[in-house]
């Protein structure tokens, strides 16, 4: 098989491509995840898609095919689930997806955080959770996550074909469809589970609402911090649901000056990150009021 009648299409710059059906999209990313296309195949449909964008439709087709391939983890149908993408991790800021992951299993949810580094200069929550002393769970075929805990697996577990197409970025430098596509996908059995999705420019906000809007998910989305699915600890940002194709608004954007910044550690590194989260979990130090909010708004968006 072959995907260059699909490049033929999207390939033609930003103004002359011709975008891809659903059945179309899941058909070509099912091919690239199964790695039966050429490597220069595979950097021409990345490259053509960095150029042209990807469309709601589009989205959908390649969330069909990875969620056919996609290694899920086993959840209790009783349970109520909340999926953590984290695959940017920390550049200025300590990463604080684990403490949000430790709050909400905190609250009794069944917490399941994926990812891999995307990147080798930033400190990645898979190595402050593993300081934390947070296993990692290697047959999510097999193993369950509980009410009240945090399960954390790597995207080459789940899928080995989409870590390889996130390392791509590596080759080329360029950001491709698998890394909206972790944000949007579903790595439990648990139809009903609560994707905590974040993006970092305006216009990733249009399309992945777009998306949740289409497929029906079950879905959170706010503007996250450096990449990661966390609210920001010095400012709230805004907050909505979408249940069933329906947005709903739960949280406005924090306007005003800021009265006061978290105690955040002097170094990001992923030991002092720990320590930091261990901390505030230990209430030596306070829960930023930000993430306070969100995890509030996860449990809003669980009851709509």
């Amino acid at each position: 098989m072959s995907i260059s009648h699909y490049i033929k299409d999207i390939g033609r710059g930003r103004d002359g491509a011709r975008a891809l059906n659903r059945e179309q999209a899941a058909d070509l990313m099912g091919q690239v995840l199964d790695g039966t296309v050429t490597d220069l195949e595979l950097g021409a449909f990345c490259i053509a898609m960095r150029i042209k964008g990807e469309t709601p439709e589009e989205m959908a087709g390649f969330l069909d095919a990875t969620h056919a391939r996609l290694n899920r983890l086993a959840t209790n149908a009783s349970h109520r689930v909340v999926v953590l993408p984290s695959y940017n991790g920390a550049r200025k800021l300590p990463v604080l997806t684990p403490l949000l992951a430790h709050l909400l299993a905190r609250e009794g949810f069944a917490v399941v955080v994926h990812g891999t580094a995307t990147e080798t200069t930033r400190v990645t929550s898979q190595e402050v959770l593993a300081a934390m002393g947070v296993k990692t769970l290697t047959h999510p075929q097999t193993q369950t996550v509980q009410q009240g805990e945090l399960a954390l697996i790597p995207t080459e577990v789940l899928c080995p074909g989409l870590k390889r197409l996130l390392d791509v970025r590596r080759t080329i430098g360029l950001r491709n469809p698998a890394h909206s596509l972790v944000k949007l996908m579903n790595p439990t059995t648990a139809s009903d589970a609560l994707l905590v999705s974040s993006y970092t420019h305006p216009e990733y906000a249009i399309s992945m609402a777009a998306t949740f809007e289409l497929t029906g998910a079950r879905a959170m989305l706010l503007r996250g911090t450096e990449g990661e699915v966390v609210a920001d600890a010095r400012r709230t940002p805004q907050m909505d649901a979408f249940v069933r194709g329906t947005r709903v608004p739960l949280v406005e954007v924090q306007t005003g000056s800021l009265m006061k910044l978290p105690d955040f550690p002097a170094e990001i590194d992923a030991a002092n990150t720990a320590r930091y989260i261990q901390d505030v979990l230990n209430d030596k130090l306070p829960i930023p009021e930000p993430l306070k909010r969100q995890v509030q708004a996860v449990r809003q968006a669980l009851d709509l």
